[in-house]
């Protein structure tokens, strides 16, 4: 009994590991599948589709390419080994681990779009193009991955996904291969460096509010002490401008009261000049002495009066004399500066003038 359960699991762990392969022998198997499948019958009279190359063998060597359209063939000989599409075609690149410059291992899928260009390079230069083509763009991508820093990973996507497609290129040209583009799908990194990444952000965008919020600060304090400073100045030439025009009306001031003044005493003399003019100056004197009188001690407490304060005639005599011994001392200097015409001018002027002819 124990021995028929043993032959029993041993028949089925044989049958399970044949048909479970690896995954390259199912890449391979799946690839050879796909290529018999694909594979047309010689009936002599052969259409090749739009966008597709027929490699022909005869007698087990290559013969030639059938091109769209309508071909003949010789039954038996001719053989159609490969046919190759010559459209684009899209790998999707299997998900892989990749080690950056700053030791982070990180998980990376891409997208690959090829064309074949030479059919017989395709169908004789490599076993299966497809599956060479995708192993040589994971190790250009790990190669090229460890160049770059985890930050730069990010940056310069676009610089990766060429020096991949240059890296494809140069090793593909002998498979008739050529690799039109590469594009990163997914890049994955571990939980820790996600949230230190994360931290990182949250620290960037703190830093710079902080800068924001100073620079702010410091706008608002150049404006207020522009600001003041521009108040500072329109205020000192306000008070510029006010000086000026009080002084300029302090000078019309005193320029006025100076004409006025002047025409004042020019008028005091024409009236003093004319007939009674002592009298009407007397009596002026008198006003005056009457009025100065009455506002003794309003104005202050120390008052100084002359000895004869009450006699107003001896006092307006005093006045008047002193004014008259001022008159003679100028009427003194005006003769003393008049200048003395001679004789021989005045004789000269008595001459009678000559008779007009």
């Amino acid at each position: 009994m124990f021995q028929t359960l043993c032959r029993t699991g041993g028949a089925v762990l044989k049958h399970s590991q044949r048909t479970v392969p690896t995954l390259p022998v199912l890449w391979a198997t799946q690839a050879q599948q796909r290529w018999a499948s694909s594979l047309p019958m010689n009936t002599v009279v052969l259409f090749v589709p739009q966008q597709e190359s027929w490699v022909v063998e005869r007698m087990g060597r290559f013969h030639r390419i059938l091109e769209p359209g309508l071909n003949f063939l010789i039954p038996i000989l001719d053989k159609i080994r490969y046919v190759q599409s010559l459209k684009e075609i899209v790998i999707d690149v299997p998900e892989q681990s990749a080690v950056s410059l700053d030791n982070v291992t990180l998980q990376i899928d891409g997208v690959l779009y090829l064309r074949i260009l030479d059919p017989f390079k395709a169908s004789y230069g490599v076993e299966d193009p497809e599956y060479a083509v995708t192993q040589l763009a994971q190790t250009t991508m790990r190669s090229e991955l460890g160049k770059l820093t985890l930050d730069k990973v990010f940056r310069e996507r676009e610089t990766l996904n060429t020096n991949i497609v240059h890296s494809i290129n140069q090793a593909s040209d002998a498979w008739g291969i050529r690799c039109l583009r590469y594009e990163i799908k997914d890049i994955h990194v571990p939980p820790r460096v996600k949230e230190s990444m994360q931290m990182q952000v949250e620290a960037e965008r703190k830093k710079r509010a902080t800068v924001l919020e100073s620079e702010g600060h410091k706008e608002a304090a150049i404006n207020v002490a522009e600001g003041r400073k521009q108040a500072q100045i329109l205020a000192s030439e306000g008070q510029k401008a006010e000086q000026i025009n009080n002084a300029a009306g302090e000078a019309n001031a005193v320029l006025a009261k100076a004409e006025a003044k002047a025409k004042a005493i020019r008028l005091l003399s024409e009236a003093l000049a004319e007939q009674n003019g002592n009298a009407a100056a007397s009596l002026s004197v008198a006003e005056q002495y009457v009025s100065a009188f009455s506002k003794l001690a309003k104005e202050s407490n120390t008052i100084l009066l002359p000895s004869n304060s009450g006699d107003m005639s001896g006092m307006v005599t005093q006045a008047m004399a002193i004014y008259g011994s001022l008159a003679k001392q100028s009427s003194k200097k005006i003769e003393c500066v008049t200048p003395v015409t001679p004789e021989w001018a005045m004789e000269k002027s008595e001459d009678p003038a000559p008779p007009a002819q």
